[in-house]
């Protein structure tokens, strides 16, 4: 692993998806949500400082991922400590299994809400860690909801794929605030204005993190979760927790030591992932022959399926803090070992768990030596396709993610559970220095997508920029294979699709198949790298001198 290719290569671009700066950086799903958080590193702030302001600009401008009615996740490094906060939302008190006809009344509409974490979780990180006023963190994000921002390719084409869901909810309360005249996709272009939400925001600019949970915000929700039939009362929200500080699950990778949230996210199948990885012959991650991408499919499968069948929720089990069966080296290497030439049968064939959802991910790093990631969702593309009446923020559809038919299950639906995760935000350390934070949206699709950005990196000593570009490709654990298909050549997708993988062609720089969002800590230089998914709409941007963006 030569840091100096690896640094050295790195250019910064014109599109704003890749930059350099000499006192921080910022890299997140929407320019104006970056430019939020180099605004507070501009004032002065911290990592968290300009982390809390993007995250809230995010939900702003990229409504389908996030937003005040979903949840967050994160993991930071702040004055020498790595800590993962476990910022889970909660079913709510009067959520019962026989007051639902069909798991679908769970994925959509006011009753597949969860108890939102977001504004908790960005209240506390700001209450604990931040530096600045908090009505400064919030500034951004109420102008970008008052002014409005311009909607962009991405969101026109998720906003006309979403377009039945929207208007299959009774009232239509989604519709009402996020289509344009409340029935069909706004144009590229179209000025977008949330005035509603940005009077919420200044409410909670004034009076704290409390005005979303108490008070006249919280009856609002109230009376509409009552009028349209939804579980969400008053006493649930004001008994929502604070987020949980956690000891973060802990890989060396090569030379680098790799960081991550431990249960309930899943940042565990991520080192699974990368344990199994690292025990295959070396060759076969830096080769494009057909043989290799099976050889890293067959792993995908293995992590993922470990998954699925080895739920944990440390609520639920606190006895068991860490599973080290799972993330043992000899675990790794039976795994590893267990791959052939051909697909293992022995596998399930079939895909009995939806990966349709999706979230967004931010980097922050300071001159501090201060790093955070968050990941935050409303669950699936805008959440439940329902908004809180008067108040213009979308709610969640998390209780889709609770299991329905296995009492035991640490995540089976009942009051105060909390949801299965996905998330899996990574913070890198080489030689114990501070070198990368990053993290992807994706549901099951954020192990691959982060496993190959890392492989990239280390493995084949390229810059985070052009591991960001790679063509990308994911397995699920029935053999369906999700690839950019004009992206690699036709023999791979010829030798992949007669080895039995169940091929899913997708277009080149394919939405489905994750968004990092990444910085990194130049360790031959003084300088930070950040870049911006090219598969998205986001871009990285940092500050040198504290006095001017790069």
């Amino acid at each position: 692993m030569d840091l100096n290719i690896i640094e050295g290569r790195f250019a910064p671009s014109d599109d704003n998806k890749c930059a350099i700066a000499s006192d921080g950086m910022v890299s997140t799903a929407f320019p104006q949500a970056t430019q939020a958080g180099v605004d507070m590193l501009r004032k002065g702030g911290n990592a968290i400082d300009a982390a809390c302001a993007a995250a809230f600009a995010l939900g702003v401008c990229e409504p389908q991922a996030s937003g005040l009615g979903g949840q967050s996740h994160a993991i930071l490094h702040f004055q020498g400590k790595t800590i993962a906060l476990d910022g889970s939302s909660r079913v709510p008190s009067l959520a019962h299994l026989d007051q639902i006809v069909g798991n679908h009344q769970l994925i959509k509409g006011h009753r597949a809400t969860t108890v939102p974490s977001t504004p908790a979780v960005l209240g506390y990180l700001h209450f604990r860690y931040g530096s600045l006023d908090w009505s400064a963190i919030l500034q951004p994000a109420i102008q970008l909801a008052s002014d409005g921002y311009r909607i962009t390719q991405l969101q026109h084409d998720l906003q006309q794929r979403e377009l039945k869901s929207f208007l299959k909810i009774p009232g239509q309360s989604g519709a009402q605030y996020f289509l344009k005249d409340g029935k069909r996709a706004y144009e590229v272009g179209d000025l977008f204005k949330q005035p509603d939400l940005a009077r919420l925001l200044e409410k909670i600019a004034w009076h704290g993190v409390k005005a979303f949970y108490t008070g006249s915000v919280a009856e609002q929700i109230d009376q509409d979760m009552r009028q349209h039939g939804g579980f969400l009362r008053t006493e649930d929200l004001a008994h929502i927790p604070w987020p949980v500080e956690r000891k973060p699950l802990r890989r060396n990778y090569r030379s680098i030591k790799v960081f991550t949230c431990p249960p309930p996210s899943a940042g565990r199948t991520l080192l699974l992932m990368l344990q199994i990885l690292k025990y295959l012959p070396p060759h076969l991650l830096l080769e494009r022959d057909p043989k290799s991408f099976h050889f890293i499919a067959e792993a995908f499968r293995k992590a993922l399926l470990n998954h699925k069948e080895r739920p944990f929720d440390p609520n639920v089990y606190p006895q068991l803090p860490d599973d080290k069966k799972l993330l043992s080296s000899d675990y790794a290497k039976r795994l590893s070992a267990s791959i052939c030439d051909v697909i293992d049968a022995s596998l399930p064939s079939q895909d009995i768990y939806p990966s349709q959802y999706d979230t967004t991910h931010l980097s922050v790093m300071d001159n501090q030596g201060n790093a955070i990631g968050i990941t935050q969702s409303i669950e699936l593309v805008y959440g439940s396709k329902t908004a809180a009446s008067g108040l213009g923020f979308l709610y969640n559809n998390y209780m889709s993610s609770l299991e329905f038919n296995d009492p035991s299950h640490p995540y089976y639906l009942r009051p105060n559970a909390i949801p299965w995760s996905s998330v899996a935000p990574i913070i890198c350390f080489y030689k114990d220095k501070l070198w990368l934070v990053a993290g992807s949206p994706g549901s099951e699709r954020i192990f691959s997508t982060m496993s190959q950005f890392l492989f990239h990196i280390v493995d084949g000593g390229m810059p985070i920029s052009q591991a960001m570009t790679y063509p990308r490709f994911h397995c699920s654990v029935g053999g369906t294979l999700s690839i950019e298909a004009d992206r690699f050549p036709p023999e791979v997708l010829d030798y992949l699709q007669s080895a039995g993988y169940k091929m899913d062609l997708r277009e080149p720089y394919s939405f489905y198949l994750g968004a990092v969002h990444a910085v990194l800590k130049c360790q031959t230089s003084t300088l930070f790298q950040g870049v911006a998914e090219i598969r998205r709409d986001g871009s990285a941007a940092g500050v040198s001198n504290l006095n001017g963006s790069v």
